[in-house]
């Protein structure tokens, strides 16, 4: 009877160690989920940013443009390949402040050429991008379409009339001709028009009384400039240095000191996430050693015939290990798997209304959050195995 009470309480402890393990892993999934979508957003930065040079006005300039004049003087610089004008633009102006994980919606302004020399190139789902010599056309990465329920062949009006829109405010239909793949990054949120409306864009922020009087066509929000393929961040930077000593009134940033910001925020972002999951999943993993403990204290008996029956140190040893490795995988595919059906809940049924995803189910993750797990219940059943194995069968009958 006394060995049933103890089988009995020996599975309750262990369906509550189990559930600790459970709460961890899903701790560590969700939580690990946030930080690989927000590093596939700075992933996407430190690829772009790290192979192209920003260049815009200098610093303390009242006005953030640039002559359009300053291309063809960049162009000049040793090393420099190709430089691109480049308009940018709130999407959704005005209303609510929503926080977010994710990139804002945006319109960008570019030549499409520009894609053939950045190294974060973008694709097509459907249709085609805006083309250089149109007026009136849109290509929508693939969150933005799916916020606004485009595809190629609709028209959106850009920017987007906020609820609380001045009487003033302008925007203008666009004709949807290409929908992105999706990058799991910034393009994602952009809805990609070509110079000529950017142009048109800027004219309109512009005050009503500089409107006739500014030329919009000869003056640019910033510069994206391209060394040769191939070219190392370290030339690049170089390349920043020698159009900042060439080219009066623009201000040329090197390229590594926005990736080491990028990598910066990310790092320092998934050591919160991760160590609050960690945490968790380690509480979790006290909870195995505790179990185990009390396990070998129910089951001295059960020891002691085994060794007596001619049980090895190993063969008792290697049974307490396998069963706090069980303990530690059974919690850890739970616990993972209600994880991942939150995330895909959230990131699907209880998505916001721009589209956005929060979080992202990597393999990486995956292999991580499981492994850890099972790895957390083996190591954790070391000391208790050890105990139970060291176990002297005719002292452990005789006690019992």
């Amino acid at each position: 009877m006394e060995i049933i009470r103890n089988v009995g309480r020996h599975k309750l402890r262990s369906f509550l160690t189990i559930s600790g393990i459970v709460i961890g892993v899903l701790a560590l999934t969700t939580m690990g989920a946030l930080a690989e979508n927000f590093n596939a957003l700075i992933d996407g930065g430190v690829k772009y940013f790290g192979g192209s040079i920003q260049v815009g006005p200098p610093d303390g300039q009242a006005a953030n443009l640039l002559p359009m004049s300053k291309i063809d003087e960049i162009k000049k610089v040793g090393g420099v390949e190709a430089a691109f004008p480049g308009y940018q633009f709130a999407a959704k102006p005005g209303g609510a402040i929503v926080v977010s994980f994710g990139i804002p919606d945006t319109i960008v302004a570019g030549d499409p050429d520009e894609n053939n020399y950045s190294a974060l190139k973008v694709t097509y789902a459907q249709g085609r991008p805006a083309s250089a010599s149109s007026h009136g056309e849109v290509a929508l990465g693939s969150t933005i379409a799916h916020e606004f329920n485009k595809k190629v062949g609709d028209t959106i009006d850009l920017p987007v009339r906020p609820a609380d829109a001045k009487p003033d405010f302008v925007n203008h239909s666009f004709t949807v001709v290409g929908v992105l793949n999706e990058t799991k990054t910034a393009p994602d949120s952009f809805a990609y028009i070509n110079i000529a409306d950017g142009q048109m864009l800027l004219r309109d922020s512009l005050p009503a009384s500089l409107q006739s009087s500014i030329d919009v066509t000869q003056i640019t929000e910033g510069i994206s400039v391209y060394g040769k393929p191939g070219s190392s961040l370290s030339n690049l930077d170089k390349i920043a240095d020698r159009i900042n000593s060439q080219v009066t009134g623009v201000k040329a940033t090197k390229p590594s000191d926005l990736v080491n910001g990028f990598k910066s925020g990310g790092a320092i972002f998934t050591a919160i996430t991760t160590a609050a999951a960690l945490l968790a999943l380690i509480i979790g993993g006290l909870s195995v050693v505790n179990t185990m403990f009390m396990s070998v204290a129910e089951r001295v008996r059960e020891i002691g015939l085994k060794k007596a029956v001619g049980a090895t140190t190993f063969n008792v040893m290697g049974e307490f290990l396998l069963e706090a490795t069980l303990i530690g995988l059974i919690g850890g595919l739970i616990g993972y798997g209600l994880g991942v059906l939150i995330v895909v809940a959230r990131n699907t049924l209880f998505a916001p209304a721009d589209g956005s995803t929060l979080f992202l189910i990597t393999p990486a993750l995956t292999i991580f959050a499981i492994g850890f797990a099972t790895v957390l219940g083996a190591v954790a059943g070391v000391l208790p195995a050890w105990r139970a194995a060291r176990l002297d069968p005719v002292i452990a009958l005789r006690n019992e």
